[in-house]
């Protein structure tokens, strides 16, 4: 839910996911995969995003639907960041 995660997870998307697209021409539920982004490319993300937001992705969030657009990212950050509440 938090606005804020989204601009931040675009400045590492920008800058990891080696797309051959400008992240800001892409809709918060565009398919990064679809716009080019390779699974090697999403490890890459995947580590920046972990030093960025100083959290650790848990082996049952290691799919690719978690990492396949900026609002599942946000989403993901955002259980992670301040979901222990369910």
């Amino acid at each position: 839910m938090s606005v804020g995660t989204k601009p931040q997870v675009r400045d590492v998307i920008e800058e990891h996911a080696r797309l051959p697209v400008a992240v800001s021409s892409l809709g918060d539920d565009a398919d990064l995969f679809a716009a080019g982004m390779t699974s090697h490319a999403s490890v890459n993300l995947m580590l920046a995003l972990e030093d960025a937001f100083d959290i650790e992705f848990p082996d049952e969030m290691l799919k690719r639907s978690v990492f396949e657009s900026v609002s599942a990212i946000s989403q993901a950050i955002d259980r992670l960041v301040g979901g222990d509440d369910a």
